[in-house]
């Protein structure tokens, strides 16, 4: 029998390793990327065709590389990062391993071009399938730019697995978010089909924080800074108010490396205890500066865990670095048993011969008992000839009180005749329905066999649920239009995630549109909604959609009809009225499920007379 086992050709070996390298655009985005900062670039353009499928192009202007290196990166474990293997644990660089060019050449056509600073012609290749096609000299900027075109190209199987071009673009927009905050030093740009998404000149971290979230996080930062022998900490968080539903926006970077680390993530959560809800995420961009020799980052290979020699330590100084910087800036509430004492300081001292006691002059003669008469006010009645004229009071003025009277008493009791008919009666009309409000949370209304009760919230949001849902699929949303149309901007991930929603939006009711770069124009919103915030609106809705996305995996519309309900229904500790608790009741029961809530709990109970005999009766 001959032997079986045989080595695999490169290029399927490429491919293979390629699966674990590159497993979307985004993952390719990030190791062109982290390739340009090691190369010491400056200035680092990101240039996306159809959320890179069709383009990935990354320009720097880094130190380059010479005729043999342009081709030597391309192979297979070829790096100039690492010499031995002690270097790996004295990594201060993006990448080490040599994989990354070697993958993304073997799954897609890559064109190179790069030239040195004291070279005067630089170097371009073409591969294809981990194939050179072509090499030649050729004139070329400093630095290096490399095109990525048709990835997955020859593995159809993985290309069909690609999601939406939006879903896709969102993965882009985080991947590069984190390293534009890991490199605030750096000039960057991301364009998407000639529409430039972000321009972020160098600047320090706060300003790099405002430019890709939003002028409004300039005022929810919280600085973070810490010094210690293990690690040095620096960075800011959000304030407590600010907090979302989702954990989007949550960075942590060792060595300025993005890392994903629950354990680290949870030392923040409980430095923010008391302070948010158990579904609230802080917001936090936080660096961790340590010596390589204390960790190991080759675990994973995308290279986002870590492990550590002294990881509660590390946790201790996160979690009391966090809660100090809340503390100082008083977002935490502080007892100052010295201010008491610190009021004395404002109170000059006096001489005790300079104190005079205040006096009080008054008038002995006042009589308040002895005022004038004053002259009694006369109503002017109009005459025949249209003047006025002055009328003494009628006599027997009193016995309007006396009609009046009679007449309250005479509607009291036809009202209580009415009412006592109708109780003897079946109540079917909701006008003749027995219903109380129990600490505005509850509905209480009376039936035949005892009583139920009803959440309003929940009983609000399924209400709302289900028209949402059935305007998505008729497209007939009702828009109430605004009279001042408001302009909305968003980050550049929600605003990818909006342009995806925006047709089974516009079906809901709103009238939206795009207005320039990660803005938009609100001109109306769902008639439902009433007086809402359009920024808040749409920011929940959002948030709302993404959170049951990474949990429940819902449909799309699904989702959107469930978030925009859970954002739109009447909250618990509001007050209703008879008439609004009444209409509430009767949509609930015009619902398909109306004792099932959005989280799958019931919306009523019931309480029979028998449950209500056996616990008060003998």
């Amino acid at each position: 029998m001959s032997d079986i086992i045989q080595l695999l050709p490169d290029a399927v070996a490429n491919q293979i390793a390629a699966g674990e390298v590159v497993q979307r655009p985004a993952s390719a985005v990030k190791e062109l990327v982290e390739n340009a900062i090691d190369a010491g670039a400056g200035k680092i353009q990101l240039i996306i065709k159809d959320a890179g499928k069709s383009l990935i192009q990354v320009i720097d202007d880094g130190c380059g590389m010479s005729l043999t290196d342009a081709r030597m990166c391309f192979e297979r474990h070829a790096t100039s990062k690492i010499r031995k293997a002690d270097d790996l644990f004295a990594i201060r660089t993006m990448g080490f391993r040599g994989e990354a060019m070697a993958s993304i050449a073997a799954i897609a056509q890559v064109e190179m071009k790069t030239r040195r600073h004291e070279d005067e012609l630089g170097t371009c290749i073409f591969i294809e399938g981990s194939e050179v096609v072509s090499q030649e000299a050729c004139q070329a900027n400093t630095g290096t730019s490399i095109s990525v075109k048709n990835l997955f190209y020859n593995t159809p199987a993985r290309r069909n697995f690609l999601k939406s071009n939006p879903v896709e673009m969102r993965h882009i927009i985080d991947e590069f978010q984190r390293v534009a905050l890991a490199n605030p030093q750096i000039f960057f740009t991301l364009h998407h089909d000639a529409q430039e998404v972000y321009h972020l000149p160098g600047a320090a971290l706060k300003q790099r924080i405002v430019h890709l979230f939003g002028n409004n996080y300039n005022q929810r930062l919280v600085p973070v800074e810490e010094d210690t022998t293990i690690i040095n900490l620096r960075g800011f968080v959000g304030k407590p108010e600010f907090a979302r539903k989702t954990r989007g926006e949550q960075f942590f970077f060792v060595n300025n490396r993005f890392i994903r680390d629950a354990y680290l993530n949870h030392a923040v959560i409980t430095a923010f205890e008391e302070l948010l809800p158990d579904d609230s995420f802080p917001f936090y961009v936080l660096f961790i500066d340590i010596d390589p020799s204390r960790i190991d980052i080759n675990v994973h290979p995308t290279k986002t865990e870590i492990k550590y020699q002294d990881e509660k330590a590390i946790y201790a100084i996160i979690r009391s670095a966090v809660k100090r910087s809340l503390g100082r800036y008083n977002i935490t509430p502080s007892l100052d048993f010295d201010q008491e004492n610190s009021i004395e300081h404002l109170i000059t001292p006096k001489p005790f011969e300079e104190i005079v006691a205040p006096t009080i002059s008054f008038n002995p003669d006042f009589n308040p008992f002895a005022s004038e008469q004053k002259p009694v006010r006369e109503h002017p009645f109009l005459r025949a000839d249209g003047g006025f004229k002055s009328s003494p009071i009628p006599k027997n003025w009193d016995t309007l009180y006396e009609i009046s009277k009679k007449e309250d008493n005479l509607q009291h009791e036809l009202h209580q005749e009415e009412r006592i008919a109708v109780n003897e009666q079946e109540v079917s009309k909701s006008s003749e329905r027995q219903l109380f409000q129990i600490h505005n949370r509850f509905i209480l209304s009376q039936i035949k066999s005892g009583f139920m009760l009803i959440g309003q919230q929940a009983a609000h949001e399924r209400i709302l649920y289900e028209r949402f849902l059935q305007q998505l699929q008729n497209h007939s949303g009702v828009s109430q239009q605004s009279l001042f149309p408001q302009s909305v901007t968003l980050n550049g991930s929600d605003f990818e995630l909006l342009k995806e929603l925006l047709p089974d939006i516009r079906s809901l009711g709103f009238d939206i549109r795009e207005f320039g770069k990660n803005t938009v124009v609100v001109e109306g919103v769902p008639a439902e909604l009433g007086n809402v915030g359009e920024h808040e609106l749409l920011e929940h809705l959002l948030e709302g959609f993404k959170n049951n996305m990474a949990i429940l995996k819902l449909d799309k519309r699904d989702n959107l009809a469930r978030s925009l309900a859970r954002n739109a229904a009447i909250k618990t500790g509001t007050k209703l009225s008879l008439e609004e608790m009444n209409q509430l009741i009767d949509q609930l029961f015009a619902c398909e499920t109306p004792n099932q809530a959005l989280n799958g709990k019931p919306v009523i109970s019931t309480f029979t007379m028998a449950e209500l005999l056996e616990r008060f009766e003998k």
